[in-house]
């Protein structure tokens, strides 16, 4: 469905009513096109203090496509090195980077400051660390005109190289709905592995979809074709006939089958020799005031959207299906982050999407070189968004930063920059997709 008020906005009346009235005033977001791949302009590079990482880090932004440099009038992006941010004299010197620069970023550009995680040791850096958190959460809810603004944090002893492919990320159109996000690389990873080509980095890859047969699940088997990967679609039976045309577009196979029968795992591991991506995207919803809540509305999106994911990755790891140097990407959702009425059911089970990454990485990592990370979409723009009331699917679409709802390529570009193997140091992420919602963190 068309965000009217989106379109409103972008007239000369629209403009002129909404500011005379304080009303939110998005603006469109540039996605990713095959005609327009990156941002166009200068990207900014300025230090905070004195970082080891200045020489590394500026090769890996020339790697881009854009422009470096130290001084710009209107860039189409800036990064912050703040790794070496230790205190309050340092932190000053974050401000004192984007203060006379942040007005004057392109519309739909990007900010990225780059961080060290807090120090256990070391309380006054820890405090630092932790100040930038809440600096990049607010830039981001004031800086407007599409922009994103974003932190990542690089773990000790990592190299700069191990950020390359969620900078890449970051500074692309293809992060347009992800902003107020804090990222971890270097920590807990899987195998870094450079691509051959960082415009097809799945070249080569399989990847199995889940849910595949309509919405986000086929926009993700869509980008996941462009960057090169062959798929598997995988849906329940009653939607096989479309699986099948989706399958038949994008040159992948079909697998019709119930994710929730016992012995989905073994029928996968049958049908697909070896999985380099495996995304869990297959779910579903029965709200329900718990008080109104029967156990089977309860049993069954459980069901589907946990226990399935438990099992079938369970089974799949300990037969070896997914190979080393793979991802495995789950979705979880701000539901479960931020809770929701009358989606106990729901919010449990995302929420314990969220456990499940965070436990299983370092061990997936560690016994089979695997990456496990999980993204949360918000609100997004498909058919089951479309059939919500009309004031309740305007708040969803305005109560984020970027005052509008999300795309499924949005859910889709982040699922392939996970799944990329050169986000190999890239794990136990859980990624908001939401246009920084206003509800949770």
């Amino acid at each position: 469905m068309a965000d009217r008020y989106l379109n409103f906005t972008g007239t000369p009346p629209g403009r002129f009513l909404t500011r005379r009235l304080g009303l939110p005033q998005p603006a469109p977001l540039r996605r990713w096109s095959p005609e327009r791949p990156s941002l166009e302009g200068q990207l900014l590079h300025v230090t905070a203090g004195e970082s080891a990482h200045r020489e590394a880090l500026a090769s890996v932004l020339a790697g881009t496509g854009l422009d470096v440099v130290q001084a710009a009038e209107r860039p189409a992006g800036v990064v912050v090195d703040a790794t070496a941010v230790a205190g309050l004299d340092t932190l000053a010197e974050v401000h004192a980077a984007l203060h006379p620069v942040v007005r004057s970023v392109e519309a739909s550009g990007r900010v990225v400051v780059l961080g060290a995680l807090p120090s256990a040791d070391d309380h006054h850096q820890a405090a630092a660390q932790q100040g930038l958190e809440g600096f990049v959460r607010s830039l981001g809810k004031e800086i407007g005109r599409g922009r994103t603004v974003n932190l990542v944090r690089i773990a000790a002893g990592a190299p700069a190289t191990a950020a390359e492919s969620t900078l890449r990320f970051l500074l692309s159109p293809k992060s347009a709905y992800v902003s107020g996000q804090v990222i971890e690389v270097g920590g807990t990873g899987g195998e870094l592995t450079v691509p051959e080509s960082w415009e097809r980095p799945l070249a080569g890859r399989t990847a199995l979809i889940t849910g595949a047969a309509r919405g986000i699940g086929e926009a993700v088997a869509e980008t996941l074709v462009r960057d090169g990967a062959q798929v598997v679609l995988l849906d329940v039976p009653s939607a096989e006939a479309d699986l099948a045309k989706v399958a038949e577009r994008l040159g992948g196979r079909a697998l019709p089958l119930d994710i929730t029968a016992a012995d989905t795992g073994e029928r996968i591991a049958e049908f697909v020799d070896a999985l380099d991506v495996l995304v869990h995207n297959a779910g579903i919803t029965r709200d329900r005031r718990l008080a109104n809540m029967p156990a089977e509305r309860w049993s069954s999106v459980l069901d589907v959207n946990l226990a399935s994911v438990l099992r079938t990755t369970d089974t799949l790891l300990k037969a070896g299906a997914v190979r080393r140097g793979g991802a495995i990407v789950a979705t979880a959702s701000i539901a479960g982050i931020a809770g929701n009425a009358g989606q106990t059911n729901y919010a449990a089970s995302k929420a314990g999407i969220v456990g499940l990454v965070r436990s299983l990485a370092p061990r997936a990592a560690a016994e089979h070189g695997v990456t496990v990370n999980a993204v949360a979409p918000g609100f997004i723009e498909t058919k089951m968004t479309a059939a919500v009331p009309l004031f309740i699917r305007e708040a969803g679409r305005r109560m984020n930063s970027l005052a509008q709802g999300g795309l499924p390529v949005d859910v889709a570009e982040t699922t392939s920059w996970l799944a990329s193997p050169g986000s190999g140091a890239v794990s136990g992420q859980v990624v908001r997709v939401c246009g920084q919602s206003l509800l949770g963190a």
